[in-house]
């Protein structure tokens, strides 16, 4: 007990200082490759923090547990835009350009409806299980390899978010995002670790475990790097993280899996919580339509359809 809460506060330590290195790391790299703040947070970032959901979702594939892939894509996809960008914007203003607003969150909306239609193909049909084929995986990397494209044309524009003189050279902003990246994923595998041994010492049932602990595990990346993201004022790499995460689950944790495996289960997420996936997106475009930012207010917004939702899962879980 008193090893795994060690553990757990050197987990949150890794997690912290991790996050902090990754965030200084990605903005220099942007200003050192004079490219926008925003294709490294939807890139290097995004992908980067997307690591955990990946590995959950290869490791399901191996233990034949394929059914588990969707839940982590759309729990995570729901927490990253609900809780991780609600916590982080009461943390500081969070400004989103006119480009995002227009651009980049209609492709996340996109790619939430293209899962969720994909997903219940066969809601008319009683007698067929819903699945993810692997037409479908195709389908969602055809999608993702046009995100992909998108993202070059971008680069291609070759145009720097300001004119800062880069804190660090290239290859120490890159040392700094790979050790940072490193610090990031090994400080969520304590957290989550030590917390569900923790919560088993205390007789926390298995499954409160895996509603919360667990649930949440896989995007503390995003959480963190957000938050430290926001507090150093680098919205960009904050709201890319996020944007990029939710099309990275779509479009490579569940497109590759589904192209390999074939039939991934929709098992027990229903409408609810697909529409809720959906929702959230449209939800942030709404916010950041006429604004272009996310404050306390919008954050606390977030929070409480997040809350609300949650404790609908919760309750069906103990249900």
């Amino acid at each position: 007990m008193v090893v795994s809460i060690v553990l757990l506060i050197v987990g949150f330590i890794l997690l912290i200082k991790g996050a902090d290195m990754f965030v200084d790391g990605a903005s220099n790299t942007a200003q050192n490759l004079k490219i926008p703040k925003m294709v490294i947070g939807l890139t290097i970032v995004a992908f980067g923090t997307s690591a955990p959901e990946l590995a959950v979702s290869i490791k399901a594939v191996l233990s034949g547990s394929s059914d588990i892939v969707l839940g982590n894509v759309v729990g995570s996809n729901i927490l990253n835009i609900l809780l991780i960008l609600g916590i982080s914007s009461l943390f500081s203003k969070m400004g989103v350009k006119d480009n995002t607003v227009k651009k980049e969150i209609p492709l996340t909306i996109l790619f939430s409806c293209l899962l969720t239609v994909l997903s219940f193909d066969n809601m008319f049909d009683k007698d067929i299980t819903n699945v993810v084929s692997r037409t479908d995986g195709i389908v969602i990397l055809l999608f993702f390899i046009i995100f992909i494209y998108y993202l070059f044309t971008i680069m291609k524009s070759g145009k720097k978010d300001d004119n800062n003189i880069p804190k660090y050279g290239i290859v120490k902003s890159i040392i700094f995002i790979i050790i940072g990246l490193i610090g990031v994923v090994i400080g969520s595998n304590l957290v989550v670790d030590n917390a569900t041994l923790i919560a088993k010492a205390l007789n926390v049932s298995e499954k409160m475990i895996a509603l919360t602990i667990v649930a949440f595990g896989t995007s503390l990346p995003e959480l963190v790097t957000s938050i430290q993201a926001a507090r150093k004022g680098e919205n960009d790499i904050a709201i890319g993280n996020i944007i990029g995460s939710n099309i990275f689950n779509i479009g490579v944790v569940i497109g590759i899996p589904a192209l390999f495996i074939n039939n991934i289960n929709v098992g027990t997420f229903n409408y609810i919580d697909m529409l809720t996936m959906i929702f959230s997106a449209i939800l942030l475009f709404v916010l950041t339509l006429k604004k272009k930012k996310i404050d306390r207010h919008e954050g606390i917004i977030m929070l409480i359809i997040f809350i609300t939702y949650y404790t609908y899962v919760i309750l069906g879980g103990i249900n």
